[in-house]
């Protein structure tokens, strides 16, 4: 998978949110074998990339940062927050939410693609999180986007893949990475998210709210794993009703 000139084997990413105790993000990053982990910047430590209490302390290192705009409710908002951690020295890689519904949590479409147009003419890696709308992917493709990164469900609602059908639609009409991003609650969730094409998966509230968070990131690793080699491969066809006898009705003892 290649991202802003990037090659990742690593197919999951993960968070930083929710965990009950910091100093777990370092054993479950290892445990996913986590190349991308994301960031909220309002939680770094913006005296230095490695401060003293800051979250940044607890990524392994060599692991890619990849901020986000948590909390930008305006592209202007969203812009100067990733140029915030980009001098903060946490890289040019930024994820893009603009959530300007407090109730419902779904990004904005015309303001995530307007910053994330602004951006890359500044150079940034964007990622923008978006509704799987294929004419606001189209958008964001030439906005110059590198990966996409759709909701599954609400966010941190741990439902599953309830836009499958929409980002379906993505993995075959939009030629960037379709990363699915939010809702993600289960292994099999995310395992069925890469059967259907999609090059990653983002997980932060399921694996940092189990009751062991560095095993559930290997059940994701594990199921991810599994579902792209299945992609891959080709699943078989599926029967609108009835079956079929997987060997001859023939020759049958007497």
């Amino acid at each position: 998978m290649i991202i802003g000139g990037a090659r990742l084997r690593g197919r999951l990413f993960v968070g930083t949110g929710k965990y009950g105790d910091d100093a777990l993000v370092g054993p479950v990053a290892r445990a996913a074998g986590a190349e991308v982990v994301t960031v909220a910047v309002r939680r770094v430590d913006l005296s230095g990339p490695r401060a003293a209490g800051s979250i940044l302390e607890r990524i392994p290192p060599g692991t890619r940062l990849l901020p986000n705009t948590s909390g930008a409710r305006t592209a202007e908002e969203a812009i100067r927050i990733a140029r915030l951690a980009r001098e903060a020295g946490c890289g040019d890689w930024v994820k893009i939410e603009v959530i300007s519904d407090a109730r419902r949590l779904l990004p904005d479409g015309y303001a995530t693609a307007r910053a994330t147009e602004a951006l890359a003419r500044e150079g940034f890696t964007v990622l923008p999180y978006l509704n799987p709308d294929l004419y606001v992917a189209r958008d964001l493709a030439s906005a110059g986007a590198a990966a996409l990164m759709p909701l599954g469900a609400p966010i941190g609602s741990n439902r599953g893949l309830l836009t499958r059908e929409f980002i379906q639609i993505l993995v075959e009409e939009i030629d960037l990475p379709i990363i699915v991003d939010a809702g993600i609650g289960r292994p099999s969730h995310a395992c069925e998210a890469m059967e259907l094409g999609a090059a990653a998966v983002m997980a932060n509230t399921a694996v940092a709210t189990a009751s062991d968070p560095a095993e559930m990131a290997v059940a994701f690793k594990l199921a991810i794993e599994a579902g792209r080699r299945a992609y891959l491969a080709g699943p078989g066809r599926v029967l609108e009703r009835g079956g079929e006898a997987s060997s001859p009705l023939t020759g049958f003892l007497e």
